[in-house]
């Protein structure tokens, strides 16, 4: 029985050394307790730093150990996807190195899969203790907007971090698509999923990549590759304002009917007008965002591109 354990990576220089001794006695627990061994795939995400330095001096250490580096940054999803179509396990464990994701949950996480009591054994953030109130509040209103639409909802708090057997990771892998949102990925494809909760940590050593801005725009992203709901959103707004177009049309025939006097107030008129054109600009945005999709999918450019593997250094 093989584990594989798919970690990506980008400038994570301080932290390596202590994720490898933390998630070394966990593997040696999954050994003694599963008969199961353990490889390791790190994904360098086009890192600045001695990340892949590092990299090589695990694989120089440890034949287990293995990296893919990419030739600049394309983002975690594209580490994921290059993760999972490396692993060769009979179960794929997905997890960040900062050490958020505890690596003892892995030992749970097996025993749910070995015991077959689910198809994938996922982490799931009970509370956002710690975690700025605009933050909170924005994700709380994506997993609201995303979960009124018609696909598989997506549970609150959920993390990439997770472990799925083989035929779940052949169903993720079938989808193929470059702008990817792998926890929508992870809900559309269904199979039988058990969720663990646990407590938030901090980074064990280094600096968060993740800006308030990047993950708006991750959110978006996320949102416009998941469901069509702004799309109905922005249809909705559209027949609102006609309907009340046709009201204040109804309403100004019948006073100059009734009283004869002109209308005033044009301070009001500009109002209007510039809110109902800012509205049209948005949904217009929202259009924009799902026509730059299939332009960037039609294009069919790679996911990723490799510079390195541990793979290339053993043929030279």
């Amino acid at each position: 029985m093989l584990l594989s354990l798919i970690i990506p990576c980008f400038n994570e220089e301080d932290v390596l050394k202590l994720f490898m001794e933390r998630t070394s006695a966990v593997v040696k627990t999954i050994r003694e307790k599963f008969g199961a061994e353990t490889e390791y795939i790190f994904v360098d995400d086009g890192s600045s730093d001695t990340t892949l330095r590092i990299l090589r001096d695990f694989h120089a250490e440890n034949e287990a150990v293995h990296y893919i580096s990419f030739s600049r940054n394309f983002g975690k999803e594209a580490a994921m996807y290059a993760g999972l179509k490396a692993s060769a396990g009979d179960y794929t464990a997905i997890m960040d190195a900062d050490l958020q994701d505890p690596p003892e949950l892995l030992i749970q996480m097996m025993e749910i899969l070995s015991e077959n009591r689910a198809d994938c054994a996922a982490a799931r953030r009970m509370d956002r203790k710690g975690e700025p109130v605009i933050r909170s509040w924005f994700a709380r209103r994506f997993y609201s907007i995303v979960n009124r639409s018609k696909d598989p909802d997506l549970v609150e708090g959920v993390r990439d971090y997770r472990m799925m057997n083989r035929q779940m990771v052949n169903a993720v892998l079938s989808i193929s698509e470059y702008n990817r949102f792998s926890k929508g990925i992870f809900a559309w494809v269904g199979f039988r999923t058990e969720w663990i909760p646990y407590e938030h940590a901090d980074r064990a050593a280094g600096k968060t990549k993740w800006s308030f801005r990047s993950l708006l725009h991750y959110g978006i992203d996320g949102l416009i590759g998941y469901t069509v709901k702004p799309l109905e959103i922005a249809a909705w707004l559209g027949l609102i304002f006609f309907g009340l177009s046709m009201i204040g049309i109804l309403f100004i025939i019948v006073r100059k009917l009734a009283f004869g006097d002109p209308v005033a107030g044009w301070p009001s008129l500009v109002c209007i007008i510039l809110f109902c054109s800012g509205i049209q600009l948005f949904c217009t945005g929202i259009i924009g965002e799902y026509l730059a999709k299939v332009y960037l999918e039609v294009k069919n450019r790679p996911v990723y591109i490799v510079q390195e593997t541990d793979q290339m250094l053993q043929k030279l």
